[in-house]
């Protein structure tokens, strides 16, 4: 099984498809990333041999910037949105669709279960 990133890719499928269990790499990022490793798209993970994984290792590791790295930047700039208080911002703080999406209705994902309305007992 070959472990790029601190990922580990599974074994039984092509290694286009493999790498974008990475965060960060996506299928045009894959490959790219085979592309200039010299890698055939098309191979299965578990066929690739160790001069191959380095080869992606090294590109992997000198072009793109995958896992932790990419999530604390993503974390940094939705952090930095949070401080200045933009309108995003307080849309992630107030833990709401950020993108204009319709919260009337929809949205229940990201907003929670429902909170119903308690009807209040009326004593005689």
């Amino acid at each position: 099984m070959a472990r790029i990133a601190g990922v580990d890719l599974n074994k039984n499928k092509r290694i286009i498809i493999a790498l974008t269990k990475i965060f960060g790499i996506g299928d045009t990022s894959a490959a790219k990333i085979l592309e200039k490793a010299g890698v055939d798209p098309s191979i299965k993970t578990q066929d690739l041999t160790e001069a191959q994984v380095g080869a992606i290792r090294k590109t992997i590791d000198s072009d793109f910037k995958v896992e932790g790295d990419l999530r604390k930047e993503v974390s940094m700039h939705v952090k930095m949105l949070i401080d200045i208080g933009s309108y995003r911002g307080l849309r992630h703080r107030k833990n709401l669709p950020v993108h204009g999406q319709r919260t009337h209705t929809n949205a229940r994902t990201r907003k929670g279960p429902r909170k119903g309305v308690i009807a209040s007992k009326k004593t005689d």
